[in-house]
């Protein structure tokens, strides 16, 4: 059965190339009062690791929670991932930042596809890498920028019941909102529920009109 939904995923993802896709989500979505920027040119290129272990009882999805220090995202639930370097594919900087947060070694990791890009506030472009990751590793948080390592439940994730949408007013008065789901003890929101809603829109929903990339 995780065979079958393996191939099924895959099928629904963009394939490995080092191309924008021309469908792109983001911190915008929800509101209404902020448009959102359009030159894409101006923001950084970054890529995270949405990493599908393979368990028992189905699939988990790796997450991390960001150590308190950090100057922006602290204490926050986020995929492994990070900026990408210059010559770098947004897969070969996905794998990279997990191997450096969390200790996972690249050779673990099968790659399907890249999810639909994403577009912060902050002021980051990031490519979602979907890889399948076998069970049977050990990871190591690194205490510099990860504060705990956990697993929710890939149908948890995926089930639009769970998705809320909630609301915050930024220090400027503007009013943003985004997506967030609640699993035990993590609060998981912003740009990492907003790209979970992305790739459960892109494998269950009707296929989405592209937005052209400018």
């Amino acid at each position: 059965m995780i065979t079958d939904l393996r191939g099924w995923i895959g099928e629904r993802l963009d394939p490995l190339e080092d191309q924008p896709s021309a469908l792109i989500t983001s911190d915008y979505d929800l509101s209404t009062a902020a448009a959102r920027p359009d030159d894409l040119s101006r923001l950084t290129p970054a890529s995270v690791l949405i990493g599908l272990i393979e368990r028992e009882a189905g699939y988990s999805v790796l997450l991390t929670r960001r150590v308190d220090t950090l100057r922006r995202h602290a204490g926050q639930v986020a995929f492994p991932g990070g900026r990408r370097d210059p010559g770098e594919t947004p897969w070969q900087a996905a794998l990279r930042e997990a191997e450096e947060e969390v200790g996972l070694d690249p050779g673990l990791v099968s790659l399907a596809g890249l999810s639909s890009p994403y577009q912060t506030g902050t002021g980051y472009l990031i490519t979602p890498v979907v890889g399948f990751i076998a069970p049977g590793f050990d990871l190591t948080p690194n205490p510099a920028e990860v504060a705990d390592i956990f697993e929710t439940p890939f149908d948890f994730l995926m089930n639009t019941d769970n998705h809320e949408e909630h609301e915050r007013t930024l220090p400027n008065g503007e009013v943003r909102r985004f997506y967030a789901m609640t699993h035990g003890d993590f609060y998981i929101w912003g740009a990492t529920a907003g790209m979970l809603r992305a790739l459960r829109r892109r494998l269950y929903d009707e296929p989405q009109v592209a937005e052209s990339v400018r």
